[in-house]
């Protein structure tokens, strides 16, 4: 894949009016100021960014490159790299210079990083006060560097990083001791004029991580870095995130998410984008929807679904497609979709449109399927019907019995 993609430069600096908005069908939107991380605005009303962050060591520039053409095709909007050491600094300005999409230095403990983060072109720098040495003295300076420079920070705790006074007084990482530590940092960095900040409150069990957001949201108009900090393995870690962000995306809080995952970072793109797609934050892209298991199906549904979801990973073209294991629902929601299927009695009956155009043997449903799914999806990109940073479904491997 060519990772050389020329990015239009300087990025626009933030503050600079932007136009584009997103409300949520479900609550008006927090009310927050707005930011920029390169060209895309966070907060303010515009549309939820996905993030990630890559794991590949930054200093090997062709392989940082690489996964971040990856996450952008993918969707991703926002992409993090650590900089935990000096090689990995070094490779900042080509990094920047080369990636398709707003980059984000990570970094901890060092200050002389973020410094060169800046210098090397980086549309925002994370920087953790609580573990930065001699943030006191060294804050100020970022902030003139920020400044000048027309980047924005991320700023935030989690409670692994919790101040320990703060720590003893509330006798753990409650929410209200991760807001303490948050609003202490938000006012060290506008008690020297500096405002262009988006903060995050991460913590790893859900209620908490909410309860911490509600209670920041109502703080004050920072906007806000949704996570839920080491969510676990990719089917834990989902269901997590889906839950914390959801419950918070739903009140109208939140402005950039990143689904942590231990898991490949496309992966965390694939659930971000579809969570704010199901939320109707996102338009909606591809989408599979299939019947449960159950005793009415007369035929495997698990294997079915699993087996046109993998073979449509691909697809990104907004259609629907439906996999039904019976008559109950099955001629119903499939004549909903796009394209669908309603199976039994050792056969399937294709749908386009809610019209039936063939019926076909058990084992012809998957490959029927996917070659008119094919035909539709070519269709609608020469149209130019698929939107950019078009998705494909996200697909969770099933294993089967002796697999």
């Amino acid at each position: 894949m060519n990772t050389e993609i020329p990015v239009a430069k300087p990025f626009r600096k933030t503050g600079d009016p932007v136009e584009l908005t997103s409300e949520s069908p479900l609550h008006p939107r927090r009310k927050s100021r707005r930011i920029m991380v390169g060209p895309v605005p966070v907060g303010g009303g515009a549309p939820i960014s996905v993030q990630s962050m890559t794991n590949t060591l930054t200093a090997n520039v062709g392989a940082t490159l690489q996964q971040i053409a990856e996450l952008t095709a993918a969707g991703c909007d926002i992409v993090r790299v650590a900089v935990p050491s000096q090689d990995d600094a070094d490779a900042l300005p080509e990094i920047c210079r080369k990636s398709p999409i707003p980059v984000i230095a990570d970094i901890h403990f060092q200050s002389k990083y973020v410094f060169q983060a800046i210098d090397a072109g980086c549309a925002a720098v994370r920087v953790n006060p609580g573990n930065i040495r001699k943030f006191d003295e060294v804050g100020p300076s970022i902030c003139k560097a920020a400044t000048d420079a027309g980047i924005s920070l991320r700023i935030g705790v989690n409670a692994g990083s919790l101040d320990k006074a703060l720590y003893a007084k509330y006798g753990g990482p409650t929410p209200e001791a991760l807001v303490a530590s948050a609003l202490k940092e938000a006012h060290m960095f506008e008690d020297v004029g500096f405002h262009d900040f988006k903060i995050s409150v991460k913590h790893h069990d859900v209620i908490t991580m909410v309860e911490t957001y509600r209670l920041l949201a109502s703080k004050g108009d920072w906007p806000l870095h949704l996570g839920v900090t080491e969510a676990g393995p990719a089917w834990q870690g989902t269901i997590k995130s889906c839950l914390a962000f959801g419950a918070l995306l739903a009140e109208g809080i939140g402005d950039t998410i990143r689904v942590s995952l231990s898991a490949p970072p496309v992966e965390e793109v694939k659930v971000g984008c579809k969570l704010l797609e199901y939320m109707g934050l996102r338009p909606r892209k591809f989408d599979i929807i299939s019947c449960p298991s159950c005793g009415r199906a007369q035929v495997d549904v698990i294997q079915l679904a699993s087996a046109v979801t993998e073979g449509l990973k691909d697809i990104t073209a907004p259609i629907r497609v439906a996999v039904m294991g019976c008559i109950v629902n099955g001629p119903g929601e499939a004549r909903e979709a796009d394209l669908g299927v309603a199976s039994g009695n050792g056969k399937g009956q294709i749908f386009i449109k809610g019209k039936v155009i063939k019926t076909v043997p058990e084992d012809q449903i998957v490959d029927t399927l996917l070659t008119i799914a094919n035909d539709i999806a070519a269709q609608m990109e020469a149209e130019g019907k698929v939107p950019a940073n078009a998705t494909g479904p996200v697909v969770v491997p099933i294993q089967h019995p002796g697999h």
